[in-house]
């Protein structure tokens, strides 16, 4: 059996308007900063529908990843999101927003799963590496 990439690329990940590909970005506590990801079909099928699920946690740099964060971060609205099917060479983009409530570093996992039956993608799999959020002191 051949060897295949996945058809399904992430061309960004914006936290509060700002590309996270290199520095994590910053936020203070208590602002809701919004979080954008874009998705490029670059297969001849249309692939989807989509649920996407923003996955928070810390790393406590030992090994251990704290994943029961519902005191300090919140999501606006909620954290999945629907995409209908993707045609070929098309995009979508789910937008949503976080509260952070108190300081720190935070990553974010994005997860995708596919909502139907199809064998030519996993049926759940993480598509970006975690994305990392800095949570500063508001300013009095």
């Amino acid at each position: 059996m051949p060897l295949s990439l996945c058809p399904v690329s992430l061309v960004d990940v914006l936290v509060d308007g700002q590309p996270c590909d290199c520095e994590a970005p910053a936020c203070r506590v208590g602002d809701p900063i919004s979080l954008e990801v874009r998705l490029t079909n670059r297969s001849p099928r249309s692939v989807g529908p989509f649920a996407l699920t923003v996955v928070p946690f810390q790393d406590h740099q030992n090994g251990v990843h704290n994943y029961d964060l519902h005191d300090a971060i919140s999501f606006v609205g909620s954290s999945t999101f629907y995409l209908d099917a993707v045609q070929p060479s098309g995009q979508a983009a789910c937008l949503g927003a976080l509260l952070f409530l108190y300081t720190g570093d935070f990553f974010l996992h994005v997860r995708f799963h596919e909502d139907r039956s199809s064998k030519e993608l996993p049926q759940s799999w993480f598509c970006l590496p975690s994305v990392r959020v800095r949570a500063l002191q508001a300013q009095a």
